[in-house]
């Protein structure tokens, strides 16, 4: 059962940047279970099974299942048990975004058959999916790997979902800065107005209802005390949409807001992008109609959707890519998310039988 690793893995921090003691768990699990598993330069824990990819074995199949969680490294991650109508409930921060993917995907190697392996697959617990993590693993795995990749599966999100769509995301901090000084006896510019008349601009922006396009300030910071001009102020913007002309019109949209306010409040801006999701075309045809059938074996129905997950990454390189859900659960990014434990095992099945069906197939 993949519980037997789960408890292990959701109760080792490992915040965005900070994965090292969590890729360390899962490296000597991969190791433990006989995998030759090492640890790459952007911080991901790889581990090359069956063939090795080439002109004669084709590319590689990656299973990817991140390992960074949204939750400081101070916060308690204790798992709890708790019975609910529907059955056994654990519940605990990052218990099912990603611990359970990783636990699911630790059990798919401890059960798996290298021998009967015909394609090289490769496992990868990666790095830096989250928040300001910007996809950094898997886009670090795909510029050296591109070539000898096949394939790119995500292993993420709930039982029952494939992702088929990438959200393109593009993610600034914009800064303003002025003199500052006495709130009595200057009369310097005030960062946080500059602050206040960008939001108020970008939230002016016109949004389209199709395709599906998003604008969010995340946080803001500034200034000293309440009788200071403040010299300084930030925020974080993030932009979202499902096509890449609507996503780089927003773009261009929201700093021409940004420089505007800069100007009116008399403010320097310094922009700095903090983020580039790549949207695009994921060629899944055929990586959809496996993971469908495998699904269909086990009376599954899959529902396709949208979303920001490491398999954006795979778009620039044309690499058939999807995210495909492992486990029940809900309230991810909460401190009480839960996952049904009896789901894992369902996973599993659901990720062994759709690579024993991309084994027996070229994609077409």
């Amino acid at each position: 059962m993949p519980l037997e690793y789960l408890s292990r893995i959701s109760q080792t921090a490992a915040p965005t940047f900070f994965e090292a003691q969590r890729a360390k768990l899962v490296l000597e699990l991969w190791r433990e279970l006989g995998a030759d598993a090492e640890l790459d330069a952007a911080g991901n824990v790889v581990a090359r099974v069956g063939p090795s990819a080439g002109p004669t074995a084709g590319g590689a199949l990656v299973l990817a299942a991140h390992l960074d969680t949204v939750f400081s490294s101070e916060t308690d991650l204790t798992v709890r048990q708790t019975m609910m109508q529907e059955g056994k409930r654990w519940t605990g921060a990052g218990l099912g975004d990603n611990s359970s993917s990783l636990a699911v995907l630790t059990a798919f190697l401890r059960d798996l058959e290298e021998k009967r392996l015909k394609r090289p697959l490769w496992l990868v617990a990666n790095v830096g999916e989250e928040g300001l993590g910007d996809l950094r693993g898997a886009k670090a795995l795909l510029e050296r790997e591109h070539k000898n990749i096949a394939a790119f599966v995500a292993v993420d999100g709930y039982l029952g979902l494939v992702v088929t769509r990438p959200v393109g995301v593009k993610r600034y901090r914009a800064s303003f800065h002025t003199a500052g000084g006495h709130s009595w006896g200057d009369r310097s510019p005030s960062a946080i107005r500059a602050l206040g008349l960008a939001i108020n601009a970008l939230y002016g922006i016109p949004l389209p209802a199709h395709p599906r396009t998003t604008l969010n300030v995340g946080t803001v910071e500034g200034g000293t005390s309440v009788n200071s001009i403040a010299p300084f102020a930030s925020l974080l913007l993030d932009l979202r949409s499902l096509e890449q002309d609507t996503l780089a019109a927003l773009e261009r949209q929201a700093l021409h807001a940004l420089e505007g306010a800069a100007t009116q409040a008399e403010a320097k801006l310094t922009l700095e992008k903090v983020g580039d999701r790549p949207g695009g075309d994921l060629n899944n045809a055929a990586l959809l109609k496996l993971a469908r059938a495998a699904a269909a074996d086990f009376n599954l129905e899959l529902q396709s959707t949208a979303s920001s997950t490491d398999a954006n990454a795979a778009a620039p390189y044309g690499i058939p890519a999807l995210a495909l859900g492992v486990y029940e659960g809900g309230n991810a990014h909460r401190l009480d998310e839960w996952v049904r434990p009896d789901s894992l095992a369902r996973g599993k099945k659901l990720l062994e039988r759709f690579v024993e069906l991309y084994q027996g197939k070229v994609l077409e």
